[in-house]
């Protein structure tokens, strides 16, 4: 089982609405004392939550399965069924919530508090107190609780770092890390000794900032070999960018220009870092051949435009330096960024003449009808009872949509599918169900369905 996981697939299911009651008040000397079922509990929505605390999406790795709480069914009496409760599931900040199908990113949580509602709860289903009217005195039925939402999405960890320490493997990346900050990383001589991002928080002076170990890359990373095409999204948030070159490579085929060059490579070829200011560090200058050959290359990344630094983390030679022209960059990209402004909400009235429904014709007799009100009373509809079936045609009617049928070209005993083609409720239209009929019969029929 890993310690660290940044990516992960998580199946979500926000609860279920309660059912409503259909309930008559009965006592002594009043046998019918008029409807009396209450009101179905809302479902639970399932909430993410940007934690401080939370470093790794290990848990939904281990849990990808997460449900909220049914709301409850109401009761006579007059007694609504209570709400089913939220679930608040906590990730680092950072994190890309992506659909898991269309790869479309939902929300970019960034900031420690920062909620986002990924899935709503079904509402619960008005009992037959709430459906009572002057036509309808005693309703023998009540509706039923909506379906919570269901859906897949990919959780995307990017770490929320000011300055990310990029270079080959064994670099001393994790060395430098550890001689800055109090982070203790694994370190080993041997390629891809870092197999998860590590952070550091580092003082300058009055700045204070976080640095990220990210993970070797190699000619490639961006293709997909190695380990850093699993991490360079680490480097997106990151305002400073800091190449660890190594002089004391032994190595063939490489040298310190060569490995900024195949480095920088990678990064333009993953994209998104253009702009972020570097700085490069010519690290292990312990060791007196590779001091020599910083000497060397030092002029060669000045003239691209870099401040370089000889640096051994072994030995803590230059670390001051580096540390306060590190925090400069970061005071200096934090002066310049934006004012980040809260989020307005943006309200989207609807168009004057909008109905809220569409009705459109598959073909010679079958129509299909769209829209938020009639898909969701289908949902809430008891179609075993026949007086909850009429309720239906009369909100549809109330509605519009029987004259949309009818100016659609459809006929008594038109195929009418509601909802999607795949998933709708499918039915024979007759023109007759109308608000306009007068509910008769006892309690759970109606005369238009006979």
């Amino acid at each position: 089982m890993p310690d660290f996981v940044d990516q992960v697939v998580l199946h979500i299911k926000a609860g279920d609405g309660g059912h409503g009651c259909a309930s008559v008040h009965r006592e002594k000397f009043k046998p019918l004392g008029g409807p009396d079922g209450g009101n179905g509990g809302r479902g639970g929505d399932v909430i993410l939550e940007v934690d401080p605390n939370t470093a790794t999406l290990l848990e939904y790795h281990r849990r990808p399965h997460r449900k909220a709480d049914n709301g409850r069914q109401g009761s006579g009496a007059n007694r609504d069924g209570a709400n089913g409760g939220d679930i608040i599931l906590a990730v680092p900040d950072g994190t890309v919530v992506k659909d898991a199908v269309s790869g479309e990113v939902l929300i970019d949580l960034v900031g420690a508090g920062t909620r986002y509602v990924l899935a709503e709860g079904g509402h619960g289903g008005l009992g037959n107190a709430a459906l009572a009217s002057a036509k309808r005195k005693a309703p023998g039925f009540a509706l039923l609780g909506e379906p919570g939402d269901e859906l897949d999405v990919m959780l995307e960890m990017k770490s929320v770092a000011d300055v990310a320490l990029v270079g080959f493997p064994s670099a001393g990346k994790s060395s430098l890390i550890a001689a800055l900050s109090a982070a203790r990383p694994k370190i080993a001589d041997y390629p891809f000794t870092t197999l998860v991002p590590n952070l550091g928080v580092v003082t300058a002076g009055d700045t204070i900032f976080t640095v990220a170990d990210v993970p070797g890359l190699i000619p490639g990373a961006s293709e997909g070999k190695g380990l850093g095409h699993e991490f360079l999204r680490h480097v997106e948030r990151c305002n400073t960018l800091v190449h660890v070159i190594d002089c004391a490579t032994m190595e063939p085929g490489r040298d310190p220009i060569s490995d900024y060059e195949a480095i920088e490579a990678e990064l333009k070829a993953y994209g998104k870092l253009e702009d972020r200011p570097r700085l490069a560090v010519l690290n292990k200058a312990d060791v007196p051949d590779a001091r020599e050959l910083a000497d060397i290359v030092r002029p060669m990344l000045e003239e691209r435009g870099l401040r370089v630094f000889s640096i051994s983390a072994a030995t803590h030679e230059g670390l001051k330096e580096l540390t306060y022209a590190m925090g400069e960059m970061v005071a200096a990209a934090r002066a310049a960024a934006p004012v980040v402004e809260p989020t307005r909400l943006v309200i989207k009235p609807k168009q004057l003449g909008d109905t809220g429904f569409t009705v459109r014709r598959v073909d010679d007799n079958t129509f299909q009808v769209t829209g938020v009100k009639p898909e969701r009373w289908i949902r809430q509809t008891d179609f075993t009872n026949d007086e909850a079936v009429g309720y239906l045609a009369d909100r549809l009617e109330r509605l519009g949509v029987e004259e949309e049928l009818t100016k659609a070209g459809a006929t008594a005993g038109a195929e009418v599918i509601i909802g999607s083609m795949e998933n709708g409720y499918i039915f024979d239209w007759q023109p007759t169900l109308n608000a306009e009929a007068v509910h008769q019969g006892p309690r759970g029929t109606d005369n238009r369905l006979g």
